[in-house]
């Protein structure tokens, strides 16, 4: 495996990832020797069968989980050479999540919601908060801002979790099954959201999805299968 560090135009990459899980007496391969590169602001769908691996690859791709061997870079940084805290820092300021269920906390507000990256990571509540403002304005939430999550709708929820995952700036936002959970036309206004954010702030996007309709709108489409991204 080299230590060559990614190019300044790569947000993101992986190289010849593999994942195990043992079970039982026996060994099963999830992803076998994946490599991906992903430019500054490139959009990409991974799709796959259910149980091909995909939601365990974003996990490798967010350092959430470790591979059994490969490695995984982010902005210039070996995630997998870094102590826990370094990487919980990284994360938070380099990538956003976006998750099929928003994962919101029920006991705070949207405002509040979309800023606790910022305040997570001691910034200035007032700023942490104008910040939030201005991105739930930007996905049309200005007037709910200090509405819970009971309060809101699936797709203003998704909206929310979306405005949460660009509070940071990330290099890069990782969304699993994002509009999974809504009708047609909620998860087309919400990947339209996504998008026209995308655009905006050259934010790299990697959605994993079993939506045809929404893979064709991206960049680049790979398919997840037999352990290997092709």
């Amino acid at each position: 495996m080299n230590n060559i560090t990614p190019p300044q135009h790569l947000a993101l990459e992986c190289r010849q990832v593999c994942k195990e899980y043992k079970d039982a007496e026996t060994r099963v391969k999830v992803l076998t020797n994946v490599s991906l590169a992903v430019q500054r602001g490139e959009q990409i769908a991974i799709m796959g069968r259910s149980g091909s691996g995909k939601t365990t690859l974003l996990q490798m791709l967010g350092g959430l989980d470790a591979p059994t061997s490969g490695e995984v870079w982010i902005n210039g940084h070996n995630l997998h050479k870094m102590s826990e805290s370094r990487l919980e820092r990284l994360r938070n300021q380099s990538l956003g999540f976006i998750y099929q269920m928003h994962h919101l906390l029920p006991e705070f507000t949207a405002i509040e919601n979309v800023a606790m990256p910022l305040l997570i990571a001691n910034q200035d509540p007032r700023e942490a908060t104008e910040r939030a403002k201005l991105l739930l304005d930007q996905v049309g939430l200005g007037l709910r801002l200090h509405h819970r999550p009971s309060e809101l709708s699936g797709g203003e929820r998704q909206r929310v979790a979306i405005a949460r995952a660009l509070i940071n700036n990330p290099d890069c936002v990782l969304a699993d099954e994002p509009t999974g959970n809504l009708d047609d036309e909620n998860a087309a206004h919400v990947f339209e959201i996504m998008q026209a954010l995308n655009r905006a702030k050259q934010t790299s996007l990697i959605i994993v999805t079993h939506d045809v309709d929404l893979a064709a709108k991206m960049d680049r489409t790979l398919i997840l299968h037999g352990g290997n991204l092709s």
